[in-house]
């Protein structure tokens, strides 16, 4: 399972059963404010697609230093870890929301309004594409 996590909503992407190509699912709504992370509907979709592993974007700086979204990310990712015990892998997401945003404005022509609500969970399957890319299939850990 690939997340995009903001400060407001959370992204998620599977993979196919083989671990080749990575699909956008949905947006969950968070409130990091209030400490409301949407664990149960991640719970949900874990047991409903079996998922075995968790990759998170980790949004670091241009300049690879970084920042408080990091943070905030590894710090999901320890809510993950502690309520699922799967393993979790980090995936530098720099520029997903910029690619993202430029597949629906160019390819697909999407309106401003219907782009914000799909967003974060194309951004999630960037992603995860990008995690299986780079390590191949994905093992049976993750």
């Amino acid at each position: 399972m690939g997340l995009d996590v903001g400060s407001k909503t959370v992204g998620i992407a599977l993979s196919d059963p083989l671990g080749w190509t990575a699909q956008a699912l949905e947006i969950i709504r968070i409130d990091e404010d209030n400490e409301v992370f949407g664990i149960e509907r991640v719970a949900e979709l874990v047991q409903q697609h079996q998922v075995g592993g968790f990759v998170l974007g980790l949004p670091k700086n241009m300049n690879n230093t970084e920042g408080p979204r990091v943070v905030a990310a590894q710090h999901y990712g320890e809510l993950l870890t502690k309520e699922f015990g799967l393993p979790i892998d980090y995936q530098d997401e720099r520029l997903t929301t910029v690619e993202a945003q430029r597949m629906l404005v160019e390819e697909a022509d999407t309106s401003r309004r219907k782009r914000k609500k799909v967003i974060d969970k194309l951004a999630a399957s960037l992603i995860l594409q990008n995690y299986l890319d780079r390590h191949g299939k994905l093992t049976q850990e993750l």
